[in-house]
């Protein structure tokens, strides 16, 4: 035995020595002593108990059932080789709040977001999954992430319990967000790679090398070095795209938009806010849905194109307009697929008529683009143009493109990126519009230039803390059929909460306002929109709580967009009071949120059920001839809404769907959409 090196660790001497077996290579072996002569295990312990990594996260809380700001701490994390411990405080003075057991841990892994908010300000998570818990835990940096996770898993791999798949995605709000699954101990459903890091592209293996170590399990392969990553086609790719409207930049960090130009994407900030770069090399932030991606055959940025409009929403667009040949293209029910709405008076008896064609794809490689069978192209716009000179089967030309010209831009999500708090003395306060359970709504201007709507809450009106907090991740929740929530101002009291503003009102008010005028191709259009918004929010793992008419608001264009989403949770009111002291609408809810007050996405589809019929009754309250106490037996025992007169069989099975007892046997909002837009498409 020959002694190679000695060397100190925490007063413990450690000899190295080397030896030479016959038919293997020199390995070395650790003999362990110390000055007083420790045995083996003290000397194993002191080893183990020395940290791999050390560093500032952020954690999930692992109790909560809902996701909000309020859940996300950050925490140090310490792990060494036997333990991943988490602490409250500094590394100087910290307190011990958990910590995990390498042994028990069958997958660490990182997590796809697929787009949705993360609202804490590390974005990247990664998962720790043991026993019957699963640890969410959020990084600074994609590198960071990686370090961790290779690293745990280099601890782990001799664990015998490691599985065979996982979770890609989060559990949130009751289900796996990846595959849908509601039991949280559910199979994974996706294959589990121990020895791979999915944050990177795999390194190609050495020449020569491919059968050494045959039959051991290979270590994690390195990190890339220098600007290897720098280097791939993805990074270095220069995305250009074309401003969709104009955008006056209201701070510092904006950037100014001009219809019509390009602009270079530095970086995607957040899935609301750009960085972009302008042709004088100036940065700065722009919305993400002002700008659209510059490709060839790319339809945002042409005025003919009406993203958000569905069919019944197009035939009044074109009947206002009244112009031969007016057109438009909009999506069709399909995903994917698009639609021409033309306008003809020449259509026989003096009467005008609105045609729906279907763009229709070739099967061959590269697809072409075609409404009549001869005449094929290469992209839509070159379809759409040879149509503007020439009907070749349509009922009329191409002639006069409605719609997106000289309408509004969108709602921006915030007044600019990360700004969430409001100065009050940016806001001038105009007309009263109503008033609620939170308190007195107004509209009003903020800088005086951009329209608004105000709400002032009530003292004691609702848990104004918790609120606070969840705003900020509300405020993220952007899409065409939500009613925009543009930031709050908690500085002072009232607390004053500030939306876009919607120039006709509340939805329920707007139907019985107007009763008897609605065709049912209206009617479902509404339910159409309000459908979509809450498929962004069931996509993004977000539940309403109170989902129905008197939420939802129309504006100028007669869109009807979803509004109060999630504020349910904080309102202060006897009317959304059971009982036993949990808040809901009670003719608005379905049996396990009345027995169990266990909420979900599925919970908001009864809801929209019984919206569906508050609309197809043009207004009138469900159970009206019943207190709640009677629609809670009722409903219980399988009485449901009796079907509207202007509510066809099909429409009406779509509500029963949304009403089974069986939370699984209801439809997903997404499942709503398309059946709301066959519905819709009928005789298309």
């Amino acid at each position: 035995m020959t002694w190679v090196s000695a060397r100190h660790h925490r007063g413990v001497r450690i000899y190295v020595c080397s030896t030479l077996e016959p038919g293997r290579l020199l390995t070395e072996e650790l003999y362990r002593f110390d000055f007083n002569g420790k045995n083996h295990d003290e000397l194993e312990a002191v080893m183990n108990s020395e940290p791999i990594l050390e560093e500032i996260l952020i954690k999930r809380s692992q109790q909560k059932k809902r996701t909000s700001p309020l859940n996300y701490k950050e925490r140090l994390f310490v792990l060494t080789k036997t333990r991943l411990t988490y602490y409250d405080g500094s590394p100087e003075k910290k307190t011990k709040k958990g910590s995990v057991d390498l042994q028990k841990i069958k997958c660490v892994e990182i997590v796809k977001n697929g787009g949705a908010i993360i609202p804490c300000v590390n974005k990247y998570p990664f998962q720790v999954v043991y026993d019957a818990s699963i640890l969410y835990i959020f990084a600074p940096s994609n590198e960071r992430r990686s370090v961790w996770v290779q690293n745990m898993k280099e601890e782990i791999k001799q664990n015998p319990s490691v599985v065979a798949k996982f979770h890609p995605q989060f559990w949130q709000e009751g289900v796996w967000l990846c595959c849908r699954q509601v039991e949280k101990l559910a199979l994974g459903c996706e294959e589990y790679n121990l020895f791979g890091d999915i944050s990177r592209k795999p390194l190609p293996p050495i020449p020569g090398n491919e059968t050494i170590g045959k039959g051991r399990r290979p270590a994690p392969p390195p990190p890339p070095q220098g600007n290897e990553e720098k280097n791939s086609t993805e990074e270095t790719k220069e995305e250009i795209v074309i401003a969709l409207y104009d955008f006056e930049g209201k701070e510092a960090q904006d950037l100014t938009l001009v219809k019509g130009e390009e602009y270079v994407i530095v970086e995607k900030s957040d899935v609301n806010w750009y960085k972009a770069q302008n042709k004088y090399g100036e940065e700065g932030y722009v919305p993400s849905n002002y700008v659209a991606e510059k490709e060839l055959g790319h339809i945002d940025q042409y005025v003919w194109y009406c993203k958000n409009v569905n069919r019944n929403q197009a035939e009044q667009l074109l009947r206002n307009e009244d112009k031969e040949g007016g057109f438009m293209v909009r999506d069709s029910s399909s995903p994917g697929a698009f639609t021409v709405s033309l306008y003809t008076k020449s259509a026989g008896e003096g009467g005008s008529s609105i045609r729906h064609y279907h763009i229709k794809e070739t099967q061959s490689v590269p697809k072409l683009f075609y409404l009549a069978e001869k005449h094929h192209f290469s992209t839509i716009p070159e379809l759409i143009e040879y149509h503007q000179h020439n009907a070749a089967g349509l009922v009329a030309r191409l002639r006069y493109p409605v719609g997106k010209s000289g309408t509004s831009a969108p709602s921006t999500a915030g007044f600019s990126y990360e700004k969430w708090e409001i100065n009050p003395s940016d806001l001038t306060f105009m007309k009263e519009l109503g008033s609620g359970q939170y308190g007195v709504v107004r509209l009003g201007k903020w800088r005086a230039q951009h329209k608004v709507a105000i709400k002032a809450i009530r003292e004691g009106a609702m848990y104004e803390e918790d609120f606070i907090e969840e705003a900020k991740v509300m405020m993220k929740l952007s899409h065409p059929k939500l009613v925009q929530l543009y930031g709050v101002c908690t500085q002072q009291r009232p607390i004053y909460i500030v939306t876009e503003f919607m120039e006709l009102g509340c939805l329920l008010n707007y139907i019985r306002q107007r009763r008897g005028s609605f065709s049912t191709g209206t009617l479902l259009g509404i339910t159409q929109d309000i459908s979509e918004g809450m498929e962004y929010l069931e996509k993004n793992g977000f539940i309403h709580r109170d989902l129905a008419a008197r939420n939802c608001l129309v504006n100028d264009s007669l869109m009807v967009k979803v509004s109060d989403f999630g504020m349910a949770r904080y309102v202060l009111d006897d009317q959304y009071t059971s009982s036993v002291g949990m808040k809901f609408p009670v003719k608005w809810s379905p049996p396990e949120v009345f027995n169990f007050c266990k909420y979900s996405s599925k919970s908001d589809v009864w809801s929209f059920g019984v919206l569906m019929w508050e609309v197809f009754t043009e207004g009138r309250m469900p159970f009206e001839q019943n207190a709640n106490h009677e629609v809670v037996m009722m409903v219980s025992q399988g009485h449901r809404l009796y079907r509207p007169k202007k509510a066809t069989a099909n429409i009406y099975d779509i509500m029963q769907l949304c009403w089974s007892e069986k939370t699984e046997d209801r439809p997903t909002f997404a499942q709503i959409s398309v059946m709301i837009s066959d519905a819709l498409e009928g005789d298309s």
